[in-house]
């Protein structure tokens, strides 16, 4: 039977037509059910193969869109960070600054003698 098939195969829904008709062979009607799925699902799988490679090379408009949006809330969320960031340095950068004006405060008084007022 290999010499007998053509060069370039037909679809399995047709070739089984073919046969079918020739008399060659007879398939049962479950066989020809499976084989007509088989058919189907190659169909299908053509399909989605064509729009994924559409897909892949040119985006889609919701897609892009939808990163815009993404791209916003993303750089709104590092310009809060870097806000509490910079606030969270600040404070403590015054607590240390209030820190040592505390101790110079209260090294001031005790370095000068108290002595100061009689002269």
């Amino acid at each position: 039977m290999a010499s007998e098939a053509p060069e370039h195969p037909l679809p399995t829904s047709q070739t089984d037509h073919t046969h079918a008709a020739h008399g060659d062979e007879t398939l049962s009607p479950l066989e020809q059910e499976v084989l007509d799925e088989y058919a189907k699902l190659l169909g299908n799988l053509n399909n989605m193969s064509t729009l994924l490679l559409d897909l892949s090379n040119s985006p889609s408009a919701a897609i892009l869109d939808g990163l815009r949006g993404l791209e916003r809330k993303t750089s709104l969320v590092f310009t809060l960070l870097k806000a509490s960031v910079y606030s969270i340095v600040l404070n403590q950068q015054i607590g240390e600054d209030n820190q040592d004006e505390d101790l110079r405060g209260s090294m001031g008084p005790s370095l000068g003698g108290g002595g100061g007022s009689e002269g």
